[in-house]
Formats: C-alpha cells, structure tokens, sequence
C-alpha cells in the first residue's frame, strides 16, 4: 500500500492518513472544529447538533462504526434511554481508545428504530451530555430495525486525529 494513503480496519474502526507526517503532533487549536450555523437557518443547536462542521486542514480522519446499546457483555436493555446512553459511553471508549475527545466529532448519524419525537427529546439529551457546546453535525435516520431485533438505537461518528 502506497505511504500517501493507508487504511488500517481494526474490528470495523476504519482509520485513514492521508499523508500527514505521523512524526508530528498538532497542537489543539490546529484540531479546532469550525462550526457552521447559517444565520438564515433553522438554528439547530437546541435539538443537540450543528448544521456542518468542518474539520481543519491536513488532520487525520477516523470512521467510527455504529456503537449501539449493548453493554460489555453485550446484553441490551429494552429500554430506548437506557440503549442510548449506553451506546454514547460505548462511543466515549471508542474516543478515549482513539485518544481523542468529544470536541473532535465531526459528525454523527444516529440511526432510531421506530423514531417519535419522545425519543428525540432523549437523543438530545444524551448529544448534549456529551458534546456541550462543540455539537456535531448529525444526521438522524428512522429505521424499521438494526442487525439485533433487541437493537433500538445506534450511532457512527467521523474523528478528526491529532
């Protein structure tokens, strides 16, 4: 594989360089997110995302694969809340695995199973808990069902690295 690009795939967590000199690190205002909300707009930042985000020149990019709401022994709770903060702590781990923070999520898309605007209000919640301010664009996509049947909500995110 060529050095200008390489993909590494460790269980369905796709990292890609694209050239940048792993030897160096940036330092954190170089990982600074630059959130976009368009004055005409719809301001979305109360529902818990931004309407784009763009990530600083040269970063590294992570694909993080949907972390849905099973716990460590992959057991799932039938309960939507209880799914969704668990799905965000298994997103956490992924980013302290990673070594990056919340403030580094470019982006999200949640995938809901038989979505209602009860379950939005806990999906906002939870994105809030975890980002604060620095809220990711994000995309919501209502789903009939996931891989599991017990499955009611998953979400991916796209990293930026030092």
């Amino acid at each position: 594989m060529s050095r200008a690009i390489k993909h590494l795939l460790i269980e369905g967590l796709i990292i890609m360089n694209m050239g940048v000199p792993t030897a160096t690190t940036a330092n954190e205002k170089d990982l600074k997110l630059t959130i976009v909300n368009p004055q005409n707009l719809y301001d979305p930042s109360p529902n818990g995302y931004s309407t784009a985000v763009i990530t600083p020149r040269g970063a590294r990019v992570a694909y993080i694969s949907g972390q849905g709401g099973q716990d460590s022994t992959g057991a799932l709770s039938p309960d939507f809340a209880v799914q969704v903060e668990q799905a965000y702590t298994n997103l956490r781990t992924v980013l302290d695995a990673l070594g990056a923070r919340p403030d580094q999520v470019a982006k999200l898309t949640v995938f809901v199973v038989d979505h209602d605007m009860s379950k939005l209000e806990v999906l906002t919640k939870n994105v809030k808990k975890m980002f604060g301010e620095a809220l990711p664009a994000q995309t919501l996509i209502p789903v009939p069902k996931l891989a599991i049947d017990p499955m009611l909500f998953e979400v991916e995110a796209v990293v930026i690295l030092e």
